[in-house]
């Protein structure tokens, strides 16, 4: 029925340009994502907004998983996302969003009352985005937001690494993966971010340790993950704890493999980013919606370069319809 399963924190996501000193003015990890409560997020606003004078250049429809989900539906793919928003307007915009992408989800009724979840980008001049996040009720997904009948008729589990943050969510992710497990269902993980790989390795090895066959990171969170500073190092030893991952080294490329293969380095064409916001999620999306077409991981790399490096060149977490058309035509 479903291509992909994604769990992951339901987020509208706010984008505002700003000078490296603010960041550092402000003892932010560049880079990183950070979780905030709201009056943090309330105080956030009013620095950028009013004291630096910035204001957003985009609002929309965000949270990792959901970018991924979004990226297999724009490109034929068929997705469904599990996640959380309460039964306020900015959770409406949430699923009215992705309705509109086509995205099948949890949320058409019974939403509780409360805040929803939103993330503040703060994108330095050198296209590097530092997060900001304020989960709101996201942070209690939990098992009762599952679909189990979705996920035992997908090719692919898809969860979000950000939900190790929370206890419940985490609970949630991984009974998708003993669900997805007894089913015959691929489970793949993102590690998402390396202040959670860094914060909440004891939750992260939870997860592999139950059975992960496809991973993906980022060269930083890889790193953390290995505890050694050679890319060759961190895929052999990515290789050793899972079946297949890919792994990201910005705009050189990545290091791809399927169970018992040698890792294999995909070369990216290089681009001058403008915004990396989203840049793994679209790289995951894209690479799961060929894996499910019958490409192999090297080939489906190479499309998922493609996307990402179209997407870095704008402003925002999503590839456009013109974008989307362009990468079938590549296809």
């Amino acid at each position: 029925m479903y291509d992909v399963y994604g769990i992951g924190n339901a987020l509208v996501d706010s984008e505002y340009e700003v000078a490296d000193s603010f960041l550092e003015s402000n003892h932010y990890q560049k880079g990183s994502m950070t979780l905030v409560d709201a009056q943090q997020r309330a105080d956030l606003i009013v620095a950028l907004e009013e004291k630096q004078n910035r204001h957003k250049t985009k609002l929309s429809g965000g949270g990792s998983a959901a970018n991924t989900m979004v990226i297999i539906a724009q490109l034929g793919g068929k997705a469904f996302y599990s996640c959380k928003v309460a039964n306020d307007s900015t959770g409406d915009f949430f699923v009215k969003d992705l309705d509109e992408a086509g995205v099948a989800t949890n949320l058409k009724s019974n939403r509780e009352s409360g805040i929803t979840g939103e993330c503040i980008s703060m994108i330095s001049p050198d296209a590097e985005r530092t997060l900001m996040t304020h989960l709101g009720i996201s942070e209690s997904l939990s098992t009762a937001d599952l679909n189990p009948s979705a996920l035992e008729k997908s090719s692919y589990l898809y969860i979000e690494g950000y939900l190790v943050s929370s206890p419940t969510g985490l609970e949630a992710a991984l009974a998708a993966q003993s669900i997805a497990k007894k089913a015959g269902v691929a489970v793949s993980l993102t590690l998402s971010d390396m202040a959670m790989v860094e914060n909440f390795r004891a939750e992260f090895d939870a997860l592999i340790d139950q059975g992960v066959d496809l991973l993906f990171c980022n060269e930083d969170e890889a790193r953390i993950w290995t505890q050694t500073n050679n890319r060759e190092d961190m895929a052999r030893k990515l290789g050793q704890s899972v079946g297949s991952y890919a792994l990201t080294c910005g705009g050189d490329g990545a290091y791809v493999a399927a169970p018992n293969q040698q890792p294999g380095f995909i070369e990216a064409s290089k681009k001058d980013p403008l915004d990396t916001t989203g840049a793994g999620d679209i790289f995951a999306g894209t690479l799961l919606y060929h894996l499910v077409n019958g490409k192999t991981i090297a080939a489906a790399a190479q499309y998922a370069h493609q996307a990402a490096a179209i997407l870095v060149q704008q402003f925002g977490a999503r590839l456009e319809n013109e974008d989307i058309s362009k990468l079938k035509q590549l296809a």
